[in-house]
């Protein structure tokens, strides 16, 4: 699959898009794997050891064990229990499905997030696994497993990770406005909503919990690990909270802890997502910050040494940088489109049509489609236009140049203030920085998903005092220059006369 589909914009639509996803696998590790299933000398041992330095055959392999049990019974959360449970000749079939590739044949995305998965379990193996052997494999499967449901995001729609990436990891914007943006959920809800519907182990389901649902302990935590410096003034915070002191020291929590230090070493060592992640680990066993950089860049650098795989970015070679560095940059973002000489030309030609009279226009969708035209001519970069019904109880996208899932979007003014007052008469509402926050919660959610609250301009135009087109544009989330700002209303104003003598062909 490719991100060629419009992808999905809810969670049931996710887990059904990511369902169908068959994962590549490394043509090395497959080729292995399947020789030693043809080679009854081999132990089931031997070949569970084989299969899992593929997280990609592991993954498969689980969820094809776990796929036929029913909700009361228990899933198998490690190799061995699951190679047990379907056996040989299940997996031998299990793993003819799955496409062998070479490195550069499988999406850098993928590629990528299967390296720091690697490399949190390294972390968690190293750091945890001997202090708590008896759980070595809980730690271990949750940890290699945890952003398994990223890695079938990441086959699907590469383009998507790779601007999540950019813009949360090393741009800073907020996760929120950026997952709902892209993906329509919450990254983590969704992770949390896949965990569960392929029944990972339990401590994978337990860390998304912790993550999207119950955060105030984690920010607390947090809090305390502040003052590594001071490990008394810690412990004594800690024994003033005995639930949060229990919580802390639960096993699973590793796990959580590992693909922290992974994901934000991915980006810097020294950052501060980094930092809040080596402090908290730091607290979980009891060490001063400087012990534990010092043991998560020997797992690095260990991880780097057993996983390589070519094209990718590992952590470890960033411990060779300046110690503030930053291992990936934001992209720069587009600039305004400044229109051309060419596009100012299509600009009057389109508004000269919109302005003749008799109208020039059999119906409506001629007359709309003229209009987006001229605003996209005239600068815009980001086009919807509504229709409103004779009732103005509905919204309805006529023209857009957004994605596929913008042409049938519907909005319901009832539910919003800001939608009925643009609806009484044609005004302009220019939303910036100074008055976003004040606007912001008034707008649809399905319109805050798709442009910055920040750069915006939303337009109701109509005739005879009844407003009958909403236009909502903006540049990319730029701020919009003053040149810009006089051709969206001047197109506006075309927009209202072509809409008046539109009224009298009709009649």
């Amino acid at each position: 699959m490719t991100d060629s589909a419009p992808p999905p914009r809810s969670i049931p639509g996710w887990i059904k898009v990511l369902d169908r996803v068959q994962l590549p696998a490394l043509a090395g590790s497959h080729a292995r794997v399947r020789h030693a299933l043809g080679d009854s000398s081999r132990s089931l041992r031997e070949i569970a050891d084989l299969i899992q330095a593929s997280p990609v055959l592991a993954l498969s392999v689980l969820r094809e064990a776990n796929r036929s049990v029913n909700s009361l019974s228990e899933a198998a959360e490690s190799l061995e229990v699951a190679l047990s449970r379907i056996g040989l000749k299940r997996t031998e079939a299990v793993l003819a499905r799955i496409p062998a590739l070479e490195p550069a044949q499988i999406p850098a995305s993928l590629r990528q997030i299967v390296v720091i998965s690697q490399h949190a379990s390294q972390q968690a193996n190293g750091l945890f696994a001997a202090r708590l052997a008896r759980l070595w494999q809980d730690i271990h499967w949750g940890s290699l497993l945890f952003l398994s449901p990223i890695w079938t995001l990441a086959a699907a729609y590469p383009a998507l990770f790779e601007s999540w990436e950019h813009r949360v990891l090393a741009g800073g914007e907020p996760a929120t406005r950026v997952e709902q943006e892209l993906l329509g959920v919450s990254l983590l809800e969704l992770c949390l909503a896949v965990a569960e519907h392929w029944r990972l182990p339990e401590w994978i389901v337990q860390g998304y919990h912790l993550l999207s649902g119950d955060r105030r302990r984690l920010i607390k935590a947090l809090h305390i690990a502040r003052d590594n410096e001071h490990p008394l003034h810690q412990q004594q915070m800690l024994d003033a909270d005995p639930d949060l002191r229990r919580w802390l020291t639960l096993p699973s929590n590793t796990i959580v802890l590992a693909n922290g230090l992974a994901l934000s070493a991915h980006h810097s060592w020294s950052g501060i997502h980094s930092l809040r992640w080596q402090r908290l680990t730091g607290l979980y066993l009891q060490l001063p910050l400087a012990t534990v950089q010092q043991l998560i860049h020997q797992q690095a650098a260990q991880s780097a040494r057993s996983y390589p795989i070519p094209g990718t970015w590992h952590p470890a070679q960033g411990l060779l940088m300046p110690w503030d560095s930053r291992f990936q940059q934001a992209p720069a973002k587009p600039k305004p489109k400044v229109p051309d000489a060419s596009a100012m030309d299509r600009w009057r030609t389109h508004c000269a049509q919109l302005l003749r009279e008799p109208s020039a226009f059999s119906n409506a969708l001629q007359l709309t489609t003229t209009a987006r035209q001229a605003f996209t001519a005239a600068g815009m970069q980001r086009v919807l236009l509504f229709l409103a019904d004779r009732t103005q109880s509905r919204l309805v996208t006529q023209q857009e140049t957004l994605d596929k899932t913008a042409a049938g979007l519907t909005l319901d003014p009832t539910q919003s203030p800001l939608l009925r007052k643009l609806l009484e008469k044609p005004a302009l509402l220019r939303l910036k920085s100074d008055n976003a926050a004040q606007y912001s919660a008034l707008l649809p959610g399905a319109l805050k998903e798709r442009f910055s609250t920040e750069n915006l301009l939303l337009r109701s135009i109509g005739t005879n005092g009844r407003v009958s087109v909403l236009v909502v544009a903006d540049q990319n989330g730029e701020p919009f220059t003053d040149t810009a700002l006089q051709a969206f209303e001047k197109t506006a104003q075309c927009l209202e006369r072509a809409l008046g003598s539109f009224s009298k062909r009709v009649r």
